[in-house]
């Protein structure tokens, strides 16, 4: 049995995969033409398949991707392929759920404005209903906005893509006594509308939090007319991909007030551009593409990886096994 890897691997990395392998050959290609040389008898391909590599593979029956994301990845000579495809889905399910839920706080506790005002030097609570401060003079300091602190267990958490990521955004959520919805176009273990009712459960959600993955039918998804089926006193919130929400829809749903903000992640173009007018908006969170980033994903990353190769090695089921046209 012959594994080849490429891009290549560091040595310790290396050693493992070697100690998982057993007794197949592992080749570390160094280059794309080393790859070439050696794919043609290989019987897996751990990192990134190219249609050149593809082609001159005779027996493969085994690619590992290195991500979990596959838009940049699969194309149509690796989908009709009978090799199994699988990939890194599942290491950044809690990570991203936490990212979710700093955006969420900032806009119940409208931490994101008082962090803005900190800056300013400026006293100033958020909201309306707010009593002046006590044992002040003079007229209240409150500045009036629409939108006042909000109680999380009042509020409605809507989840678009049910998958790893996307329950665990729902199981956070119903820690904080929110009520939750879910919409899945695949029958998931956790409780989930099907896709049809997407249009509902926008209009429920007071936090519409997208975990779907781009594929051909989530591109595009969040178009101007279905943000117009979202509460106007509603937030979107994109860590999916940035393919599924166009930016110059959510501008002008923003600027029409047609929502109350946005929190996102990702995004069409990356980075976002300097001058780009989200940049600027009080309603709107930008982070740059690092809601799984953490100290752990490193070390899951190569446990995911080793097991698998463990797994092919003794002709076991593998983890993560992708359908390959539908891109997850």
């Amino acid at each position: 049995m012959k594994i080849v890897i490429h891009p290549p691997v560091d040595d310790p990395r290396l050693a493992a995969i070697r100690e998982a392998a057993g007794n197949a050959r592992v080749v570390n290609a160094p280059d794309e033409a080393a790859a070439l040389a050696e794919i043609g008898d290989a019987d897996a391909f751990l990192g990134k398949i190219t249609p050149r590599l593809l082609a001159a593979a005779l027996k493969l029956r085994w690619v590992q991707s290195f991500t979990a994301s596959l838009e940049h990845y699969v194309f149509p000579e690796l989908m009709k392929h009978p090799c199994t495809l699988t990939n890194m889905r599942g290491l950044f399910s809690d990570v991203i759920a936490d990212h979710v839920f700093g955006y969420i706080l900032c806009f119940a506790r409208n931490l994101h404005l008082y962090l803005r005002r900190q800056i300013e030097g400026r006293w100033a609570p958020v909201g309306g209903g707010m009593e002046p401060q006590p044992f002040t003079t003079g007229p209240s300091t409150v500045t009036p906005v629409d939108r006042a602190h909000v109680h999380l267990s009042d509020a409605v958490l809507g989840v678009v893509g049910m998958g790893h990521i996307g329950s665990e955004v729902a199981r956070r959520g119903r820690a904080f006594g929110m009520r939750v919805l879910g919409v899945d176009p695949l029958p998931r273990g956790e409780a989930a509308w099907p896709l049809e009712r997407l249009d509902e459960l926008l209009a429920e959600s007071d936090y519409v939090v997208i975990c779907a993955p781009h594929t051909p039918e989530t591109a595009g998804m969040f178009h101007r007319a279905r943000l117009k089926k979202m509460k106007r006193s509603a937030i979107l919130i994109n860590i999916g991909r940035g393919a599924i929400v166009p930016l110059a829809d959510l501008v002008a749903a923003l600027e029409a007030r047609e929502i109350a903000g946005a929190a996102l992640d990702v995004f069409e173009t990356e980075p976002l551009p300097p001058g780009h007018p989200l940049w600027k908006r009080e309603d709107v969170i930008l982070t740059p593409h690092v809601a799984a980033a953490s100290v752990r994903i490193a070390e899951r990353h190569l446990e995911t990886l080793l097991d698998n190769v463990r797994r092919f090695a003794r002709g076991g089921e593998l983890r993560n096994v992708v359908d390959k046209e539908k891109w997850f």
